[in-house]
């Protein structure tokens, strides 16, 4: 951690899954995660899916006045960044192409439940979220109330797996994914593995460990 630490304030390359990179300012290294200033805003950016960070040929780096605005330190572990953010319009990265936009609604112990105005409930395996930024307090977009989340967002599981297993007998889409064998009728979970039943008819059995999110319609 100490060879982050001797970065912070410098501008870096932080590359993270699929090669992807950000170019930015370090502000903050925690325990399992770092905070950078990228085009504007911060990421929050769990170090489980950090490859490498170096310094950046790049010399521009935000003012202090900049940073003051909407960063403060807290005791930096993602855990607590994502329960900061918890009712704050919030920009995540977990898979695919694009990140998700929406409201964390409540963490659990390792996951979290996320209302999207698209999705509506996501539950997402808090270890394969790469990174997270939320979005200033004065800029969150305007959305109608009815795409808001709800106030109470409803009894859940206390774990991933519970919440997996309350969703038997339920049609599920798997990381928001739309092949066949991600959607389906969630079946029956046995740890670690989960059964679902696709629209051929075809028994599919994922390793709840490799689970990013899990979305249901009904």
């Amino acid at each position: 951690m100490s060879h982050l630490q001797r970065l912070v304030g410098q501008q870096v390359d932080v590359e993270i899954a699929r090669s992807c990179i950000f170019s930015g300012t370090l502000i903050d290294v925690g325990h399992d995660m770092l905070v950078l200033f990228f085009q504007q805003k911060y990421l929050y950016v769990s170090l489980l899916h950090v490859k490498n960070v170096k310094v950046s040929l790049q010399s521009n780096s935000p003012s202090d006045e900049e940073i003051d605005m909407d960063y403060r330190p807290v005791s930096l572990t993602f855990r607590k960044a994502l329960e900061n953010a918890t009712g704050r319009f919030v920009e995540i990265y977990v898979a695919g192409n694009k990140p998700i936009h929406g409201y964390i609604t409540s963490v659990i112990n390792d996951y979290f439940v996320f209302y999207s105005p698209i999705y509506k409930s996501l539950y997402i395996s808090m270890s394969h979220v790469k990174w997270l930024s939320p979005y200033r307090i004065d800029s969150t977009p305007p959305f109608p109330g009815s795409m808001f989340p709800p106030v109470h967002p409803g009894t859940v599981g206390q774990t991933f797996e519970a919440q997996c297993k309350r969703l038997e007998g339920k049609m599920v889409m798997i990381d928001l994914d739309d092949q066949p064998d991600k959607i389906g009728l969630l079946q029956k979970v046995d740890n670690p593995v989960v059964e679902l039943l696709n629209a051929t008819g075809d028994k599919v059995y994922w390793n709840i460990q490799h689970i990013k999110t899990l979305f249901t319609p009904i």
